[in-house]
């Protein structure tokens, strides 16, 4: 129906105006799509339903850009819920089992949409979705800090257990959702004259107290990860030394933010004794048998014991009090040995991927470091939580890919001045998973960049 609707446009007078609406129409859904993702008290959540519509739309409109690349990252997704739904008949409540598996099919398949999306029109997608995100953040940042700080007659809803999580059920979540966003306004105090990066320093560094009142030690590896991997990434891409400068003055500045934020926060009693509390490497629950640890030892045993796992939720209802805490475990009891391995293999391309956009010059590159950056941090936080069905870490993983599929003729980037220490093997040891036709292009000097911006 909207697909002969938008040919009908496109046969009467109006076409190119209708045509120009229904795409202008579609990207402010994607925006909203970004904008409402951090509102999760329910499930399906807002984000959900608006980004099943785009699953249909995107394509239907002429804003998705399929490629054999981003068939592998599906057929990796579809392997995985095989195994999952495998995985669900030995499950008690296969239920159960079968919606968490159809739960990270659909993540996957929305990451797969956006994907498509961003490869049709990299830098200007690329900044409606980090847009929306910002704009996400900001709303979850405010109440999360709002509820910590009792600002309001029930703004405890937006708590749980003395910690900020804002409108998310969980502040374990909270934090590293924030992170994306505190990443798009560093990189836009890059952008911008010294003389201009006071206000998206300001927002990175509320972003960051605000991930500090998560008290999610896991959020605040993410944070200090990613902020460390983006200066890196950027440090070692950039294009000049003086942007290089710029990007050390930046850091010494966002630091000495930060360390203010945090510093003064610390002078409040109630931030200060939790802080101690959570900085110790384990808590109570974190020992004995039927602590976090204990857990662990009993899934690696269940993993050894079920080569086709479980089936989602099994864990918690019959052998533990909760789940894992570690994605890496969860996924063979979840998906079985075979959907494990296949997840790990989307894991590694995705990071290959990654890396190999990285250093190619290209429009969106920087806005590629940020997801790269962000992605990073996710898979190392798997390590300590349970992220399959975190919805920013499917979005970043789409992202990475949609970059890695857009069909231009772009060469590999290798800094040629400083530092010398970069290896110039490092874009050449990434795989080329799709050849381009025209064969590999290394270029020392002018850089040729595709017009797909």
């Amino acid at each position: 129906m909207l697909g002969q609707f938008v040919n009908m446009l496109d046969r009467n007078g109006g076409a190119s105006g209708g045509r120009h609406f229904v795409h202008n129409a579609t990207l402010s859904l994607v925006w909203l799509a970004m904008a409402t993702s951090g509102f999760v008290f329910t499930e399906p959540a807002p984000t959900d339903i608006l980004a099943l519509g785009l699953i249909v739309i995107l394509p239907v409109v002429g804003l998705f850009r399929p490629s054999p690349l981003l068939a592998i990252l599906m057929l990796l997704f579809a392997g995985i819920a095989a195994s999952g739904l495998v995985s669900a008949t030995l499950a008690n409540d296969a239920g159960k089992a079968v919606s968490h598996t159809l739960v990270s099919l659909f993540l996957a398949g929305a990451a797969f949409t956006f994907a498509g999306f961003i490869a049709v029109k990299p830098v200007a997608h690329l900044r409606i979705i980090f847009n929306g995100l910002t704009v996400a953040a900001v709303m979850v940042a405010l109440t999360g800090i709002a509820g910590y700080f009792d600002a309001f007659a029930g703004a405890e809803i937006f708590t749980k257990f003395g910690r900020a999580a804002g409108t998310f059920k969980d502040p374990n979540v909270f934090g590293p959702f924030l992170v994306p966003a505190f990443l798009y306004a560093i990189h836009t105090a890059l952008e911008r004259s010294i003389k201009h990066v006071a206000l998206p320093l300001a927002l990175a560094a509320f972003l960051a107290f605000a991930t500090f009142l998560s008290f999610s030690r896991g959020a605040w590896m993410n944070i200090i990860l990613a902020l460390a991997t983006y200066i890196a990434l950027s440090f070692l891409t950039a294009e000049s030394n003086g942007r290089r400068q710029k990007i050390a003055v930046l850091a010494v500045l966002g630091a000495a933010m930060i360390a203010a934020v945090v510093g003064g926060a610390l002078q409040v009693e109630k931030i200060a004794g939790l802080v101690g509390e959570r900085a110790s490497v384990a808590q109570s629950y974190d020992v004995g048998p039927e602590g976090r640890f204990g857990g662990q030892e009993k899934a690696i045993g269940l993993i050894l014991e079920y080569p086709l796992g479980i089936g989602a939720g099994s864990f918690a209802f019959d052998h533990h009090h909760e789940e894992p805490h570690n994605v890496y475990l969860s996924m063979p009891l979840n998906a079985g040995w075979a959907g494990a391995g296949l997840y790990l293999a989307a894991i590694a391309l995705t990071l290959l991927l990654g890396i190999q956009q990285a250093f190619k010059r290209t429009p969106w590159q920087p806005l590629v470091l940020i997801a790269v950056s962000a992605f990073l941090a996710n898979v190392a936080e798997g390590l300590i939580i349970d992220t399959d069905h975190w919805r920013h870490f499917y979005l970043l993983m789409g992202v990475i890919w949609g970059a890695a599929s857009v069909p231009s003729p772009v060469a590999s980037f290798v800094p040629s001045r400083f530092p010398r220490l970069v290896p110039r093997l490092v874009p050449s040891l990434v795989p080329r998973l799709i050849p381009s036709k025209s064969g590999p292009h290394r270029l020392r000097g002018r850089l040729q960049v595709g017009s797909s911006a």
